[in-house]
């Protein structure tokens, strides 16, 4: 209830619980000070202007934690003219909101999986007349190469112009083969992340499934001239997880670091346990992930890189919400990233697709005034 200086003359108990505060260190305290983005001056006019109006309007605390808050506001006097003060009304739409973002991404979920069907359809017979077509066409510049090669004379030590030509038309060949293959492999992503498989959790090692992963792509990172930091817990507890959709994660999560660096940098694999859970982190010191894309890295075909699918780390946050974990991401450009994946130590069931644990847990339909 606010006074006709937008000043607060009482809060219930719900409120004070919502905001983190006490009644009496609130009461006469102008309620921009709790509420700064809303138009007091407006709501205070239609007051003031008299009539039966009663104004909603939408917005999102973040303090004690984050909330989705309708507010419906009323004249304390009615119709009168004048100001006599304002009624608040506090509906903490937290769950509503939540239930209908994952209805939003379950539909959009469900209309790429049909997309994926007849794209799957449409582009892999032709990517395999492709592939069959290249490996003919291998064949018969081998063919050539030996008629070419009989041909030359022993005597001429520079190349002839159709062996230049043949050594021209194999990059060429190597090229579009790796093309088909990395669009093979985009089109199976694409597949593999809408249409996922239930996890089958068994009590496993976080830490053995970390040293897979850098056994796996080693040779990768030495190739590339970058340095593995290895910190592993030692007698980390076992967790019920996947460890084969696990390493699929840190694989990708690796690669992620691997390709941020330019030739050098470092790679650091952590793991760790906190509370009730135990987690695996990745960092890396590349070239960092902007705050405005931050909160979009998850989304289908969004990418940092220039040959980039886009789907990697939408399957991280799938398996790994379906594990019934989350996933904290703290990124400084120029810096470098990292990502740290966390796993109950518990069965906490299987949740869906656009069930976040990270989703802060709500008390639903409080109502405070």
């Amino acid at each position: 209830m606010l006074d006709e200086n937008s000043r607060i003359l009482y809060l219930n108990s719900a409120v004070t619980k919502m905001l983190g505060i006490s009644a009496v260190n609130a009461e006469g305290q102008p309620v921009s000070r709790f509420f700064p983005d809303l138009d007091w001056e407006g709501l205070l006019a239609i007051d003031r202007g008299g009539g039966s109006k009663v104004t909603r309007h939408e917005f999102e605390l973040t303090y004690p934690r984050q909330r989705y808050i309708d507010l419906y506001a009323a004249p304390l006097d009615g119709e009168k003219n004048g100001s006599a003060g304002v009624a608040l009304i506090l509906h903490d739409a937290t769950e509503a909101r939540q239930k209908t973002f994952a209805a939003i991404e379950n539909e959009r979920v469900q209309a790429l999986t049909l997309l994926a069907a007849s794209v799957a359809h449409e582009i892999g017979n032709p990517l395999n007349a492709l592939h069959i077509h290249m490996q003919l066409m291998e064949r018969e510049l081998k063919k050539l190469r030996r008629v070419v090669v009989s041909e030359k004379s022993e005597m001429t030590a520079e190349k002839s112009e159709p062996q230049r030509s043949l050594e021209r038309m194999d990059e060429y060949v190597n090229v579009a083969r790796g093309e088909i293959t990395r669009l093979d492999y985009i089109v199976t992503q694409f597949l593999e992340a809408l249409r996922p498989r239930a996890p089958k959790l068994a009590p496993s090692s976080l830490n053995d499934v970390a040293r897979e992963t850098l056994n796996l792509l080693k040779p990768e990172i030495e190739n590339r001239g970058q340095t593995i930091t290895e910190k592993l817990m030692p007698q980390l507890p076992e967790a019920p997880f996947d460890p084969a959709q696990i390493q699929q994660v840190l694989v990708n999560l690796v690669k992620n670091a691997m390709q941020a660096m330019s030739r050098g940098g470092q790679l650091r694999i952590e793991t760790g346990a906190g509370g009730d859970s135990i987690w695996a982190g990745i960092s890396d010191t590349g070239t960092g992930i902007p705050e405005e894309k931050l909160n979009r890295i998850f989304e289908p075909f969004f990418t940092t890189k220039k040959k980039g699918s886009g789907l990697g780390l939408m399957i991280v946050q799938r398996i790994i919400r379906d594990h019934g974990g989350r996933i904290d991401i703290e990124s400084k450009p120029g810096e470098g990233t990292t990502f740290r994946v966390w796993l109950p130590l518990h069965p906490r069931g299987l949740r869906l697709l656009g069930s976040g644990a990270d989703e802060p847990q709500v008390d639903g339909g409080e109502n405070a005034g």
